[in-house]
């Protein structure tokens, strides 16, 4: 508009000697046209240009297009004519035109920013609503959103800027966008969505803490992005922030449940369980106002689970199936109360049943709940030792997951615990085959492999994989394990050692030299290594139970191994081979009392874990518990076989009968 602003003054002189009122009369079609002289063409086609404006202005549209046109034959040279006509167009929704006019502007004046942002802003809607062509419209209107920027030191243009900031953000150019959004966002500190695209900007540039930052401070002046601030820390797993955010953004709509029960999700994810009082708290209010709120009581079971206050977790869980008897949901809350208390019958006899007798209507709907309700009950089985069942729940669960590489390993990895290598072996190399970058399935062959009498084979297998993966930690564990149950520990030690220095941080390769350290009987090595695994987990139940049973079955530093094991419980507290643990360790204490408390949980819990009942036997025989201890022994010989002598057992319950003959 910079040749029409120059033009204002000729536009008076021309209305003083009368050129402005022919050009008013011209456009109501009374009088002849101006005279001809270039002067007063332009003035009269800047006259018609104001003219289209007021007439835009006040709702004429069709007049306002009309007056353009007008203005645009009188001064045919003008690129502003066009572009403010394209304009009009636009935002009339007659994109076509909007194109072709800003199109004439060009020809006229290639640098003519007006229509240049007219064809940047139609594209960019084109975009939005083209399939078949969202990528060329989008560079398209990037191309022309870049020419019709202003010089920074003229006042921006918020609308182009924000459009031409969300098309470098879809387009992943974050390079460019960060700078233009953040610009904007000081320039208009009262709009929400070039905060919002901003972050979106931070975001996929991998700043997260950036985004949620700034979404932290712009919520400060405007309650509105709580909301987005809550979503955003949530997807990033920056659970306080979106706790503190929904916290916020509750308060200001205090009856919405959705987003109490957001909230809640937030909260039960912030570290070391903080948020579980809290989260229930909210909870329990949801379900004064709303008892049959479903949502509610499913998270309400997972927070006290979470809580480890299991009897509350499974009351709530079952007030959920009261609800509704076929409700999968409910059955899952359920079942996870069951397996955190390690009490697999119980799982199957929730699951069997309830899975055997469900509607078909009801299994159509809810296919991925369902599969996922069997691999539990399959997982039960497993534990119980109860190997055609489980394999028959595995094989019931793959037609509702028919590509999940996890259930082929899963029943491979029952046939090897079964004892069924053949099986095994098989099933491993078919899901090798039809999960070739699975890796996972390369230790169970080359265990497979071992069990069959091919143990060179397996190590070859392993060695190839790791040479061909060698950032895959698990590799150099499946491998070293191998080395170990093959008899020779110390390759696996010599690997692991190497791979330790390769992944410095990784908490399993110094565990798994603890097993083998110990193994090997070389106490010492193994305590450094099991310490190790502490000092970067101070919380890792599975190092603290096996350094703190390490310990106790060899008579040693017992107060110390009870320390142990009794912080691994408390991060499992009915982890049977933790009691076990805990029970051995007391037995050694000779506090009997202490150890049968644990022990008997352990031996009702692991029925067929022969190491446990020899325990169990071992304690009902000191107390004078003659039959019991012949009973616990006998399903020692009939469990696993695994850790024990039979022949040690035998002699016991030799010894046992003897006694109880002497009665």
């Amino acid at each position: 508009m910079t040749r029409y602003r120059s033009m204002l003054a000729w536009l008076v002189i021309l209305s003083l000697s009368g050129a402005g009122t022919a050009a008013a009369a011209q456009a109501t079609g009374v009088v002849p046209p101006p005279p001809a002289s270039p002067e007063q063409r332009q003035a009269d086609a800047y006259y018609q240009f104001i003219i289209a404006q007021q007439l835009e202005s006040s709702g004429d549209v069709d007049g306002a297009i009309a007056a353009y046109k007008r203005a645009r034959e009188l001064d045919p040279k003008s690129a502003e004519v066009p572009a403010q006509l394209a304009a009009l167009y636009m935002r009339q929704s007659r994109l076509s035109d909007a194109i072709a006019t800003a199109e004439e502007a060009l020809k006229l004046d290639a640098d003519n920013r007006d229509a240049h942002r007219v064809l940047g802003l139609v594209y960019a809607a084109i975009a939005q609503n083209d399939d078949a062509n969202t990528a060329a419209d989008t560079r398209r209107a990037i191309a022309e959103l870049e020419k019709a920027q202003l010089p920074r030191d003229v006042l921006p243009d918020p609308e182009t800027e924000i459009t031409l900031g969300r098309l470098y953000v879809s387009t992943q150019q974050y390079e460019q966008a960060i700078p233009l959004l953040q610009r904007l966002v000081t320039d208009e500190p009262g709009w929400d969505a070039p905060v919002r695209v901003l972050a979106e900007a931070y975001v996929g540039a991998g700043q997260t803490k950036n985004a949620v930052g700034m979404l932290e401070e712009a919520a400060r002046r405007n309650p509105a992005l709580d909301l987005p601030l809550a979503r955003l820390a949530e997807q990033s797993e920056l659970w306080q922030q979106a706790a503190d955010a929904y916290g916020r953004a509750v308060a200001q709509n205090p009856t919405s449940i959705p987003l109490r029960l957001r909230w809640v999700a937030a909260l039960m994810n912030v570290p070391d369980r903080k948020g579980l009082p809290q989260a229930r708290e909210i909870l329990v209010k949801v379900l004064d106002e709303s008892p049959a709120d479903g949502g509610a009581l499913y998270l309400l079971a997972q927070v006290e689970r979470q809580m480890q206050a299991f009897n509350a977790a499974e009351t709530t869980a079952k007030k959920l199936i009261a609800l509704d008897a076929n409700s999968l949901r409910g059955h899952y809350a359920l079942v996870q109360v069951y397996e955190d208390r390690h009490d697999y019958r119980q799982v199957v006899e929730a699951l069997q049943p309830f899975l055997t007798l469900l509607p078909p209507d009801v299994v159509s709907q809810q296919k991925p709940q369902y599969g996922l309700l069997l691999l539990h009950l399959a997982f039960a089985y497993e534990q119980l030792q109860q190997w055609d069942q489980a394999l028959t729940a595995f094989e019931q669960a793959r037609p509702y997951a028919p590509k999940d590489a996890a259930i082929d390993l899963y029943l491979s990895q029952v046939n090897l615990e079964a004892k069924r290598y053949a099986q095994a072996l098989e099933l491993a190399q078919k899901g090798r085959q039809a999960h070739p970058d699975d890796l996972r399935f390369l230790g169970l062959e080359a265990q497979a492999l071992r069990h069959t009498g091919k143990f060179d084979q397996g190590v070859q297998l392993l060695q190839d994989a790791v040479k061909a993966h060698p950032g895959d930690v698990s590799l150099y564990l499946s491998l070293a394990q191998l080395y170990a149950d093959g008899g020779q520990a110390g390759k696996g030690i010599a690997l692991l050692q190497s791979a330790a220095r390769q992944f410095p941080d990784e908490t399993r390769i110094p565990f798994e030299l603890g097993t083998i350290y110990d193994g090997q009987k070389k106490f010492k090595d193994a305590e450094s290594a099991l310490q190790q695994v502490l000092a970067r987990d101070p919380q890792n139940a599975p190092a603290l139970n096996y350094l703190g049973y390490m310990l106790a079955d060899r008579g040693e530093r017992l107060d110390e191994s009870v320390g142990y094991i009794k912080r691994a419980l408390a991060v499992d507290p009915n982890n049977g081979a933790y009691l076990d643990s805990l029970g051995w360790a007391y037995f050694k204490k000779n506090d009997l009392d202490r150890a049968e408390q644990n022990l008997s949980r352990a031996a009702a819990q692991l029925t067929t874990n022969s190491v446990v009942q020899d325990h169990y036997g071992q304690l009902l025989f000191k107390r004078g518990r003659y039959a019991d201890a012949i009973a616990a022994w006998k399903r020692a010989l009939a469990g696993d076989g695994e850790s024990i002598d039979k022949h040690t057992i035998e002699d016991r319950i030799r010894k046992a009968e003897g006694k109880l003959g002497r009665r």
